[in-house]
């Protein structure tokens, strides 16, 4: 069953729908599927002569007189003077100004937000609006929280839920009794009624295991499905690899590690073989994938096919587009490379495209674009994906449906423990590169609180007066009233008047537009900018083996896995390359994170950590693991559950008659 339009639903109109489709919903069964994303608990309005605390608070009070609009620079702030008769309280909201209108001083109304102390007084900050009769039906439960979209509310989505719950036929399920009691799971029907509006959070967590199990069992299925499918493809593109192996070491200005060894040994059986290749090479960042993808791509050149590589960024394009220029710029059989980005003008594609299909192109290296439909290769037998937790099965199946059963290479720079690999990639045969190139030496590591930076400051100035260059990774793009975290807009503005005189500062932030960001990263490449402060979007791929410093404010905000690819973009010299963690906020776990990090360089040591550290109870943690995207499941924070989806497939298809599954794809069940 399929489900209705939401347009047959009461208050759904035209416009409604159109948001409700941004957001993937055109059914009652879209709708159903659309899980909260967290709860809020609203707590019973106090007298305001009894707060006396810090934190969520709600008061059913008007205020006293008209409320003032205050302009500071770019916030706008609306303050007023409330009062319930025991007591009165300054009510702030940002970026409003139009309460200012709606608000009237004879109307009591509830309002729920942070109860903060502001030079020795309580203000409520940003608090939400209801009706006495609104606020009453919220208290004692968790509320849901869904995943909006301009054009949608809240309350719009949760009233929509609960039409399309009434109309929801009973589900049979597809698991027997014995098998939901084997794992300890609730009725499938149960959980999708049940997680929109539970009593209490004991029965969404119930709710929510059934769900995630689903979705992983599901995503454990079609993994096995195309294992088993790709097996048994033969292969178009049998290829003879050792003199392109020999010519390609030639090439090179190193020599390849024991690690990248055994791995370009492992794809060349692979290529050599009679069925498709479908291959994980996973490492450790600064370990070399490049180079061992580049020599499977050289190999498919030299028996006269076209090959691709695609990347989640543009600039991470660029960058692997230099690399094979300047590595097989001295080859006596050099490829032609050509570079496909979306932001290439449309008489650039329209070449490109052409060049491609005529095989004017070897290797064609990208982003998305290699995807679209219009994109026809003439021989393409090598396809290799780049952080490959970015594109998905879905897209690298697209991409592989343009040659004729191309050979696969997944590479990815996301170590995960070995027990989890096992279960992700059980698609994919496994090569690991546990080794870093000769020359690199290891990263030294310092967390620091706050008010030792002038002394990570001075260490950095003294890098740069040895002609290095340094990264510094912040939080936010600009200033927050609500955060007192460091932000990329003020922070580079405050480094460029220190640094006056002694290093250029330059900034980047995912808010750029694509052509933006990669002039910043030229400039950084050219030596142009000394000091580069960012978000995470340096995060992937990118090279520049003269940054020899990554200071990392606000560390506790960030979880091991991303910390530890922020790192990766130093060390890729041969000179000796530091990181340091800048602490703000102090918490146990966020301690032990950094203390982790501070003494382990190895990716996979911090991985099982992170796994280990994870517990099931984090329910809304940060989403970090990126591996894999999920509707409420995450690899990591639901390990346990996850290995519990594979015992049952394990033990299903053990059997003659594996049973039933969940019917729709991954994250999908009905």
């Amino acid at each position: 069953m399929s489900g209705i339009p939401v347009t047959e639903l009461k208050g759904i109109g035209p416009k409604t729908a159109e948001a409700l489709a941004r957001l993937g919903i055109r059914t009652t069964e879209d709708l159903v599927r659309h899980f909260p994303s967290h709860f809020a608990f609203y707590p019973k309005p106090e007298e305001i002569g009894e707060i006396s605390e810090e934190g969520l608070c709600a008061v059913a009070a008007a205020p006293q007189g008209p409320l003032n609009v205050i302009r500071r620079g770019r916030f706008v702030m609306t303050r007023g003077r409330f009062s319930d008769g025991t007591g009165s309280i300054d009510l702030v909201w940002y970026n409003m100004p139009w309460l200012k209108k709606s608000i009237h001083s004879d109307v009591t109304r509830v309002y729920c937000g942070k109860a903060q102390r502001k030079a020795g007084k309580l203000v409520l900050e940003q608090p939400a609006i209801f009706t006495e009769a609104e606020y009453e039906a919220l208290t004692g439960r968790p509320v849901p929280v869904y995943p909006l979209t301009q054009g949608i509310s809240n309350k719009t989505l949760t009233g929509a839920i609960g039409q399309a719950l009434l109309r929801l036929p009973v589900q049979e399920d597809w698991m027997t009794e014995e098998e939901r009691v084997r794992y300890g799971l609730c009725e499938e029907d149960t959980a999708v009624r049940r997680i929109h509006a539970p009593r209490d959070m004991q029965e969404y967590e119930t709710a929510r295991k059934r769900i995630v199990f689903d979705e992983f069992y599901s995503f454990l299925l079609d993994v096995r499905e195309l294992k088993r499918r790709i097996m048994t493809t033969p292969s178009g593109y049998v290829m003879q690899t050792e003199p392109g192996m020999m010519e390609y070491r030639a090439l090179l200005p190193f020599t390849l590690t024991e690690a990248q060894e055994r791995a370009a040994a492992e794809i060349c059986r692979d290529l050599e073989g009679g069925t498709v290749m479908n291959r994980l090479l996973q490492g450790d960042v600064g370990s070399g994938k490049t180079a061992v993808a580049a020599a499977a791509l050289y190999i498919a050149f030299r028996n006269g096919y076209q090959s691709a590589i695609m990347v989640p960024t543009e600039v991470l394009a660029q960058q692997h587009y230099r690399t094979m220029q300047q590595l097989f710029s001295g080859a006596e059989h050099a490829p032609r490379l050509l570079l496909l980005t979306g932001s290439l003008k449309a008489s650039e594609k329209r070449a490109a495209r052409e060049a491609i299909r005529d095989h004017e192109a070897d290797i064609v290296i990208g982003t998305h674009a290699l995807i679209q439909e219009d994109v026809v290769f003439d021989s393409l037998s090598l396809v290799v994906t780049d952080e490959q937790h970015r594109f998905g099965v879905g897209q690298r199946e697209l991409l592989a449906s343009k040659g004729l059963a191309p050979h696969m290479l997944v590479m990815s720079a996301t170590p995960i423990p070995r027990t989890l690999a096992v279960i992700l990639y059980g698609d994919l045969e496994n090569s690991v590169l546990d080794a870093r190139p000769a020359g690199r030496l290891p990263v030294k590591n310092a967390v620091i609180p706050r008010k030792d930076r002038p002394k990570a400051l001075l260490h950095i100035r003294k890098e740069i007066e040895k002609g290095h260059q340094a990264y510094i990774i912040c939080p936010l793009v600009e200033e927050s009233e609500l955060s007192d975290e460091e932000n990329v807009t003020d922070y580079s503005e405050k480094l460029a008047e220190s640094f006056r005189g002694i290093a250029t500062v330059g900034s980047l932030h995912g808010r750029m537009k694509e052509k933006e960001k990669q002039e910043i990263m030229d400039r950084f490449l050219r030596k142009e900018i000394d000091i580069l402060v960012s978000t995470t979007v340096v995060e992937v791929g990118v090279d520049v083996p003269n940054a020899t410093v990554m200071m990392v404010e606000n560390a506790e905000r960030f979880g091991l896995a991303t910390l530890h690819q922020l790192r990766g973009r130093v060390g890729r010299g041969a000179d000796q390359s530091y990181c340091i963690f800048v602490q703000g906020k102090r918490s146990e776990t966020a301690s032990e994170r950094l203390e982790i990090l501070k003494r382990s360089n190895d990716g996979f040591e911090i991985a099982a950590a992170d796994l280990r550290m994870r517990g099931p109870g984090e329910l809304f943690g940060e989403l970090q693991s990126g591996e894999l995207t999920f509707r409420l499941g995450d690899i990591y924070n639901d390990y346990g559950i996850l290995k519990d989806a594979k015992a049952l497939l394990d033990a299903r298809t053990a059997q003659p008659d594996p049973g039933e599954r969940p019917a729709g794809r991954r994250g999908v069940i009905l």
